[in-house]
């Protein structure tokens, strides 16, 4: 691992490095923060498979990849005389010593679970809103599944929450229901007027709406990530849906030809096989 003073003049580099392509590179000069944007997420997304994987070097990597479009928002508001890196940095640092008074100066010196550091976090971060609520910080873009575990994580840091677990299954079943009766209300009203199909699509539409975020609670209070898990299903469809294509060419079958019974069959092949 590296010194401090290496890292330090790491950073250093990484700055000069900046500089200069915003100088004499005509794309990287082009750059701002719209155009910017979707290549951030496509990096965080990046990262995030990285993570999955356990690639340590791909982290490596995909990190500093991010780190590169962070210098490359601060140049861009440096150049406009709005802040700079320092400011970022800086803003970070005073951010994280008042957001942990049990590190950096707690006067009582009592020590603290995670729970209670969390709550503490959410509590001092509503002080700087200067008296916004508690969930108006969540990011309007933030992909839906996401959001709904931040909303209620951020809802359960001040206390509201199931007492246990199990006690959110009720809540799930009820939703589930819900969504039910709204397809069977959808496909009852689907022959008559297309007022009547508007409205019942929505109804369903909202029923399965709940019927996911209470999902979402759930995988929150089993300490599953609901986006990777649903990340990870996705792949093992992919894995025996593309088993499934390639057998049934092998064997000289039309897939397009085939009744779900004969695919099924071979698509537990692949599930045997462990794909």
């Amino acid at each position: 691992m590296h010194t401090k003073e290496e890292k330090i003049q790491a950073f250093s580099r990484a700055l000069e490095v900046m500089d200069t392509l915003r100088e004499k590179c005509p794309w990287n000069g082009a750059q701002t923060n719209e155009s910017l944007r979707p290549l951030t997420i496509e990096e965080v997304y990046e990262l995030s498979d990285a993570v999955i994987e356990g690639d340590s070097g791909a982290v490596c990597k995909e990190v500093g990849d991010l780190s590169l479009h962070v210098l490359f928002y601060a140049k861009v508001a440096e150049e406009k005389g709005e802040f700079d890196i320092a400011d970022v940095l800086n803003g970070m640092c005073e951010k994280m010593i008042f957001r942990h008074p049990h590190v950096f100066g707690d006067a009582s010196g009592k020590p603290m679970s995670a729970e209670e550091v969390a709550k503490a976090w959410e509590l001092r971060k509503k002080k700087e809103r200067s008296g916004k609520t508690i969930l108006e910080g969540v990011p309007r873009s933030c992909e839906p599944l996401r959001k709904a575990w931040i909303l209620q994580d951020k809802a359960s840091a001040v206390g509201f929450d199931w007492d246990a677990p199990a006690d959110v299954w009720p809540k799930v079943d009820e939703e589930l229901a819900e969504a039910r009766e709204a397809v069977g209300l959808q496909v009852e009203k689907a022959p008559g007027r297309s007022g009547s199909t508007d409205v019942s699509a929505a109804h369903a539409e909202e029923e399965f709406g709940d019927t996911l975020f209470a999902l979402v609670n759930a995988c929150r209070l089993y300490g599953v990530d609901p986006s990777v898990a649903l990340g990870k299903a996705c792949d093992k469809f992919k894995r025996r849906f593309t088993y499934m294509e390639n057998t049934t060419a092998e064997r000289g079958l039309d897939l397009g030809k085939m009744t779900l019974a004969e695919m099924d069959a071979i698509w537990d092949e692949g599930k045997a096989k462990g794909l």
